[in-house]
């Protein structure tokens, strides 16, 4: 299941057959919504597995492998109810006091980082745990939510962390897009 934005229907699937996934995979592209929770909604309402993984087309670089590694870890673990792709934190984390949008930020805290790890997509879940998790969270926490992890985890469920290269890197600011074309370009 593909959500790509209205518009664009048509070069999403281009994209899709582009990509010489196979017989074997029988990608269906839905409309997507105004935000990443909607949208994974749409996919969710056609999907009729017990399993799904969601990703996000800023992440170009994830490996076919890191969605069976995120896909293998749920099916193995009963217990979860969703595995994420994420990379522990090398650089020093400090969690900033609220500054009221006024002045200099400064220090409150410097985090743990041998807990800290940075999410990335695929994320697998258990279908039935996500919808669940889509349908009791308001509007304004499925706006707030940066990834579905962060919904199951509001709803009380769990989810395991699969180790993953920080080269998954998410291409957002143009400076990522250089580093992207630059790796493209074999430099």
């Amino acid at each position: 299941m593909v959500a790509g934005p209205p518009e664009w229907l048509g070069e999403t699937r281009a994209a899709v057959d582009a990509a010489g996934l196979g017989p074997e995979f029988a990608v269906t592209i839905v409309p997507g919504a105004g935000s990443r929770s909607a949208s994974v909604a749409a996919a969710l309402a056609e999907a009729d597995s017990e399993l799904v993984a969601v990703h996000d087309a800023a992440r170009i670089f994830a490996p076919p492998e890191l969605f069976t590694a995120v896909l293998g870890a749920l099916g193995a673990d009963p217990a979860l109810d969703g595995a994420v792709a994420a990379a522990r934190v090398s650089d020093t984390v400090k969690l900033a006091a609220p500054t009221g949008g006024e002045g200099t930020p400064y220090v409150e805290q410097t985090l743990d980082r041998d807990r800290l790890w940075a999410i990335q997509t695929p994320q697998a879940f258990r279908t039935a745990a996500l919808r669940s998790a889509i349908e009791r969270a308001s509007a304004e926490e499925l706006a707030a939510a940066t990834d579905d992890a962060a919904l199951i985890e509001a709803a009380g469920g769990r989810v395991g962390l699969v180790a993953a290269d920080p080269a998954n890197a998410k291409l957002t600011t143009p400076s990522d897009l250089r580093l992207a074309e630059a790796r493209l370009a074999g430099g």
